[in-house]
């Protein structure tokens, strides 16, 4: 009877391994805090796809929007730690207002395993035709002549479109009408398209239709640098020196699940983030890949909460 109850643990424990050792056996759902169509949910679905056919199983993109990432952060971290729900969120996911929306901010490692990280894309700034407007310095000077009446569409309070227009009103002097939208930036720039609202914030998936058909025009990118893929668009830090505004995505999964899955995902992110087909695909998509392990994305989230905590203060003082 006594060595029975020592099998017990041992069997347990074998059968861990052996998930671990067959993972992925069925197929594996990454959830989404963002909405489909969004410059997220974009980088997702290539991540997604690649992760597939490496696996040799089926990677489903599912999108949870709304409630500024909570309903998928309490999915995702009320799912088994089988290493089969796994989890990407956004940078506003773990920069948020504390008590603006239930269970956010999310913090690593007490809330999630990273697992590492996806993709980085930086916000653009995109104009409606009718306002007549060149570049940014226009369109500051345009807002300071005319405070509150100038609008700028974002896709949500509390995500990196809203913090990016906070932060440009701050540093700029200025005072925009914003306008908030949710499920996604296709309502929003439609609405830019036609004139009814002047500007909006977002990453370059969301609004890329739209420039390329010229029915509306990019004047500035939150970029540290002009990209590459865009060497004509002047960044936002060429009229207001340091600024810069760039989302993010991190792989994490359940506290709980195994090392040996947490390794084998990692391991296989950095092949899929590093291939140079990949990366040129998501970049033409403005958005830009690289490696991290579990240990980097941890200290990389930390750092940019530190970053953007006097944003979440600003913002703070401005509905106090």
């Amino acid at each position: 009877m006594i060595a029975c109850f020592w099998l017990l643990p041992l069997s347990a424990a074998t059968q861990v391994h052996a998930q671990a050792q067959q993972y992925p056996s069925k197929s594996v759902t990454i959830i989404s805090d963002s909405a489909a169509g969004s410059t997220p949910d974009a980088v997702l679905r290539v991540i997604a796809d690649r992760l597939s056919q490496s696996w040799g199983q089926q990677v489903l993109a599912v999108n949870h929007p709304g409630a500024a990432g909570s309903i998928a952060s309490r999915i995702a971290a009320d799912s088994p730690p089988d290493g089969y729900t796994l989890y990407m969120p956004v940078l506003s996911t773990f920069v948020s207002l504390p008590g603006a929306a239930p269970n956010l901010p999310i913090q690593l490692p007490r809330d999630f395993t990273a697992i590492g990280f996806a993709a980085e894309n930086p916000m653009f700034i995109v104009v409606t035709p009718s306002l007549g407007m060149k570049n940014l310095s226009d369109l500051i000077a345009r807002a300071k002549g005319h405070p509150d009446e100038i609008s700028c569409a974002v896709t949500g309070i509390g995500r990196l479109t809203h913090l990016t227009a906070e932060l440009l009103q701050d540093r700029a002097g200025i005072k925009l009408l914003i306008v908030p939208y949710t499920g996604g930036p296709a309502h929003a720039i439609s609405d830019v398209v036609s004139g009814r609202v002047g500007f909006i914030i977002e990453g370059y998936s969301g609004i890329a239709g739209a420039v390329q058909s010229g029915s509306v025009k990019a004047i500035a990118v939150a970029s540290e640098k002009r990209l590459a893929e865009f060497p004509d668009l002047p960044t936002v830090a060429e009229t207001i020196p340091g600024f810069s505004a760039t989302g993010w995505q991190v792989l994490v999964a359940p506290i709980g699940t195994p090392e040996k899955i947490i390794r084998k995902v990692s391991e296989d992110l950095r092949k899929v983030v590093t291939d140079p087909d990949l990366k040129k695909k998501i970049a033409t998509r403005g958005s830009y890949t690289r490696a991290m392990s579990p240990a980097e994305a941890i200290s990389f989230v930390q750092a940019e909460q530190r970053r953007w905590k006097p944003v979440l203060e600003l913002i703070a003082n401005k509905t106090n």
